[in-house]
């Protein structure tokens, strides 16, 4: 699978059952429809809603930033934002295959999520602290 950001080859990391596509390169991470569910239950958020919501019925982001396409169907991902401190700008296929986070931004919901900037492993699971101790929030 070829990153969407910077179009280098990405690497799968997988830890207890949650498979999540990496791009060495950028630090971008693809989340595969149903992955980001799995994630939440793995840091403790019963209810991930107040932070995704649905994704796909959300408005359009107003950015500059430009078009990525879908790692999966190669359509053109619609940019929305997610939390509620400092949104953070993913792009959602629009196909429901999946979620991308741009390098950090992953770190930024964990962060908001659990009320601990990302490695602060203390109150999280294995997975939760392995997944916040490679795409930490970059200050």
């Amino acid at each position: 699978m070829f990153c969407p950001f910077c179009k280098h080859t990405m690497i799968v990391v997988e830890h207890n059952r949650i498979e999540l596509d990496y791009c060495p390169h950028c630090h971008g991470v693809w989340f595969d429809n149903g992955e980001i569910e799995l994630w939440l239950k793995s840091i403790g958020s019963h209810d991930g809603s107040h932070f995704l919501g649905d994704i796909l019925k959300a408005p359009m982001a107003e950015t500059d930033e430009k078009e990525r396409k879908c790692p999966v169907c190669r359509q053109g991902m619609k940019k929305v934002h997610i939390g509620k401190e400092l949104p953070v700008l993913v792009d959602a296929c629009p196909r429901g295959n999946g979620i991308w986070f741009d390098g950090g931004e992953l770190g930024h919901i964990v962060k908001q999520i659990t009320g601990k900037p990302a490695g602060e492993a203390d109150s999280q699971t294995p997975v939760a602290a392995f997944l916040a101790e490679v795409f930490k929030a970059r200050d």
